[in-house]
């Protein structure tokens, strides 16, 4: 079930999923298997030889991914960081260039930088939401493609997807978007005219914070096969079991969204009517720079929701450790609620560059718990700041 006019829950649940023949059985089996018997040799069973290349799980799960982001191609990766490496490797050499957004993930920035950088690709940050700053810097590098993050991590800005894909496309990039905060189901960066989308599925598609992986999606045949190849001969392809437990937790993930912009809405509203909050950044909210983006390109605004506090450093610590629902950690999009402190945490690796995270800033991963006890939490959390 890929029809692409089946609705999003239908082809989560069914996508890449058939009923396994000589059983009958619903749920299509783990392959744990690392090699296959061919019918003779060059004559393979279902096209497996060696699960590094193809595995009947993995490819349960690739079709999945496709599905979901209404694209031809699925590839998932051991990590986010790991399926991202796969495209800079994949559709980048020495002298080519990077633009992406100023406030890019930490992680993202310190791959580009250090690991492909020390290679000879190039970088430039930039503000996103500045659509002609953007195509200057992409005219100036001569960028061979355009890295976007929206929403962004931590600082929640909104790019629109559609006029810097028309930027990239102007100038022969390719279009890339980051749509981890997002998911599949609040937003479909292909459908604007995105070259590419990845993901971290550790975090909203697998949504139990029990899986690492990662993935790519395209409707590309050529940026399939480059990027599919960095998979195969790098060797660093989802697991069988990683990818059993990526394709479950994917099946609910319509309804988890729905609770996660919920509950993330909640607590949006809550922290606006405090007086230790100097900033919540939060696209639902109306006087967001990036609301009327977000209203036309996603279905609703997400679970991510990120505050500076007028105390600043010592505010925002007191918070994040005082917190006993919200669990301080560094990842997000479980089904629990995370709080986390990204200038010693997640985005320890940008402190002291341009991507900086501002010290009183905290980002909370909203989760599926009761809302009333998400804001009681906070009231107790904030109390005495």
């Amino acid at each position: 079930m890929t029809d692409s006019t089946a609705g999003f829950s239908t082809r989560a649940i069914h996508a890449g999923q058939p009923f396994e023949e000589s059983t009958g059985a619903v749920i299509p089996p783990l392959h744990l298997s690392t090699t296959y018997h061919p019918y003779s040799i060059g004559e393979l069973r279902g096209g497996y030889d060696y699960s590094r290349g193809t595995n009947p799980t993995r490819d349960s799960l690739q079709q999945q991914l496709a599905a979901l982001e209404g694209g031809r191609f699925g590839i998932s990766y051991a990590s986010g960081l790991g399926a991202e490496d796969a495209v800079l490797r994949g559709l980048l050499k020495p002298g080519d260039h990077v633009v992406m957004g100023n406030d890019v993930y930490g992680g993202t920035f310190r791959l580009i930088s250090r690991i492909h950088g020390a290679v000879g690709i190039g970088h430039t940050p930039v503000d996103l939401t500045d659509v002609d700053a953007v195509r200057a810097a992409v005219a100036e590098t001569g960028a061979k493609l355009l890295w976007i993050e929206t929403p962004s991590n931590p600082m929640m800005r909104i790019a629109d997807v559609e006029a810097l894909v028309a930027v990239a496309h102007e100038a022969g990039a390719y279009a890339l978007v980051d749509n981890t905060f997002a998911s599949p189901y609040l937003q479909q960066p292909l459908a604007l005219g995105a070259d590419l989308v990845v993901h971290s599925t550790t975090k909203y598609l697998g949504g139990h914070s029990d899986v690492v992986g990662g993935a790519v999606i395209t409707n590309s045949e050529e940026i399939d096969s480059a990027v599919r190849f960095i998979q195969f001969a790098a060797g660093n392809q989802s697991s069988p079991f990683d990818a059993y437990l990526t394709t479950r937790g994917a099946k609910t993930l319509a309804v988890r969204m729905d609770r996660h912009c919920d509950n993330a809405e909640a607590v949006a509203s809550w922290l606006l009517g405090r007086s230790e909050v100097s900033h919540v950044l939060y696209p639902g909210l109306d006087d967001h720079p990036g609301h009327d983006v977000a209203a036309r390109q996603m279905r609703r605004f997400g679970g991510m929701v990120s505050v500076r506090l007028k105390g600043g450093e010592a505010a925002a610590r007191k918070v994040a450790e005082s917190t006993r629902v919200f669990t301080l950690a560094e990842s997000l999009g479980g089904v629990e609620s995370l709080m986390n402190y990204p200038s010693e945490m997640t985005h320890a690796s940008v402190k002291g560059t341009e991507l900086a995270v501002p010290e009183d800033l905290l980002r909370l991963s909203v989760g599926l718990e009761d809302a009333e006890d998400l804001l009681s939490d906070l009231e107790r959390a904030f109390e005495g700041l």
